[in-house]
């Protein structure tokens, strides 16, 4: 990976494309280090709470040691790990503000979606029979429109909260709030490259997905006449199977969802904050 991605101004971001290729390249040159983090980082999440706190961290440990290699300061994974394990607490709260956000979010959607139900019954009451289809359609049309606002909105509003994780993992005098204040400040006028980039990204992953799915559904013909015939050790071998399946396929992709991340916190804080950041002159 060379230079600044062929960027001729340290200041200018990155393309769609750019990302996603230093997200890959960073992915790539690192497997290893960062499947066997997200493979622990799985293992935590059967340890409520604490394990969930322990799963942030480790997959924002990712994101971290992938920043380290774009300013050229490259970490070791021990080092990354005291690092966020002194915060460890800090990411609890975090993911308990982003929980009490989500059920904001979750409340105004119900909220709207019964002002629109309320209006709809309305508007058939009203027109009852005198209505001709082009009113119902007009009405189908309206919406589908608000629909696709509504959603665009949710999706906005979400991708503000994209980079809350990397603050609290990499800078200084960061605590829960101000993480999230942080992921605000530097996704402002970005929302929607953010999404695209994401969305580029997610059809790279799409043949994972599919293995996955395969391996799946060929586990489930394969056990399923064994579990209806009542044996609870084929039924107990089934679920370990396929939560092995499952814990490996996300050690496998959050990894380069952690590196696309970190690639675009690096292009935000070098736009936003004038860092004059630079790759190493060197493939990663």
């Amino acid at each position: 990976m060379t230079g600044n991605f062929g960027s001729p101004n340290p200041m200018q971001s990155l393309s769609v494309g750019n990302v996603v290729s230093a997200g890959i390249r960073l992915y790539r040159s690192h497997l290893k280090d960062y499947f066997l983090l997200a493979l622990k980082a799985y293992l935590w999440v059967l340890v409520p709470v604490y394990g969930w706190a322990k799963f942030y961290a480790l997959t924002a440990l990712i994101s971290r040691l992938a920043f380290g290699d774009l300013v050229d300061q490259p970490e070791s994974v021990p080092s990354g790990e005291r690092f966020v394990n002194s915060r460890l607490w800090q990411f609890l709260l975090t993911i308990l503000l982003l929980f009490l956000v989500s059920i904001g979010i979750g409340l105004g959607v119900v909220i709207l979606s019964v002002l629109l139900g309320v209006l709809s019954a309305a508007f058939v009451g009203g027109v009852g029979q005198q209505a001709n289809p082009a009113t119902y359609l007009l009405f189908i049309l309206i919406a589908f429109a608000l629909g696709i606002v509504a959603l665009l909105a949710i999706l906005w509003l979400v991708t503000r909260f994209y980079l809350v994780d990397l603050p609290l993992a990499v800078e200084e005098n960061i605590d829960a709030s101000s993480a999230i204040s942080r992921s605000w400040e530097l996704t402002q006028g970005y929302v929607w490259r953010i999404l695209l980039i994401s969305f580029v990204a997610f059809l790279i992953t799409i043949p994972i997905q599919i293995v996955v799915q395969i391996l799946a559904t060929v586990l489930r013909l394969a056990f399923l006449p064994l579990i209806q015939e009542g044996n609870a050790v084929f039924s107990l071998l089934y679920f370990v199977l396929i939560l092995a399946i499952s814990f490996s396929s996300g050690a496998l992709l959050i990894p380069f969802w952690q590196s696309i991340k970190a690639v675009i916190y690096y292009d935000l804080r070098s736009r936003r904050e004038g860092l004059g950041l630079k790759l190493r002159d060197r493939e990663i």
